[in-house]
């Protein structure tokens, strides 16, 4: 992730997500965290929610130092219950939810023949990758509607566009979430809501995939955040309905 004084230096241009409030899923680590430090310095209100106690306050910390209002909440992404807590009470402390990342995703599992894949991967993998942009997507909406403002963006990965060999389930998934995304945008932006899919290839974090990658032909956790921050500053009457994010050098 980009130090502290680094994103700060960017804001320094200007606080152009002040006021909007940020729900950022598995905001706790890797790309969800260098996300919402990126909408923090920018002077968004930021909630982050994740599993780890710990990884929360450090991130929560390390938000609170952009001088933005920050919230960590525990929450199980794949627990509807625990969403709608998450996101009642993150607009209790912070406001209506102008921004959801829906970004908490995993690969774990999810890598290898479907003939060795289980019951229980499959739906390890669809319920994180997939059904947790259910969820709280539907948490958020009406409140979107009712205001005619907002905008979802949901982290899905060129491995949604693209098949390849072993990824079966977590191919899946995410081909999953283009279809599931693209039905949202259509269905929300005659609200005045945008939907827009980012699609990452191979980003350097603790992503439980397929194993390290050469850091030089890999993205960063900052990278994706950029490509956030692009589109929640685009200009109000334009919709940028999917990003694809490919490091420079060829793996």
């Amino acid at each position: 992730m980009e130090s502290i004084s680094d994103i700060n230096a960017f804001a320094s241009r200007g606080k152009p997500l002040e006021g909007r409030v940020c729900l950022v899923t598995g905001g706790s680590g890797g790309i969800g965290k260098a996300i919402a430090a990126r909408l923090a310095a920018m002077g968004a209100p930021v909630c982050i929610c994740g599993r780890d106690e710990k990884k929360l306050k450090r991130a929560e910390a390390e938000l609170r130092s952009f001088k933005a209002e920050s919230l960590a909440v525990r929450a199980d992404v794949i627990s509807e219950k625990e969403i709608l807590s998450l996101v009642q009470t993150a607009e209790q402390q912070l406001g209506p939810i102008s921004v959801l990342v829906n970004n908490a995703g995993t690969g774990a599992g999810g890598f290898g023949g479907i003939q060795d894949k289980t019951e229980a991967e499959w739906d390890h993998i669809m319920n994180t990758n997939l059904k947790s942009i259910f969820f709280a997507s539907r948490a958020v909406i009406p409140g979107m509607i009712q205001r005619r403002d907002g905008d979802i963006i949901n982290i899905s990965s060129l491995a949604g566009k693209n098949a390849f060999a072993g990824g079966g389930l977590y191919c899946a998934s995410k081909w999953a979430v283009q279809g599931l995304s693209g039905c949202m945008a259509e269905d929300l932006r005659s609200h005045g809501i945008r939907v827009t899919t980012i699609c990452p290839g191979s980003v350097a974090t603790e992503f439980a995939g397929r194993g390290p990658k050469d850091a030089a032909k890999v993205l960063t956790a900052d990278d994706v955040a950029h490509a956030v921050v692009m589109v929640l500053t685009q200009g109000p009457q334009s919709f940028i309905s999917e990003v694809q994010l490919r490091p420079l050098a060829k793996p």
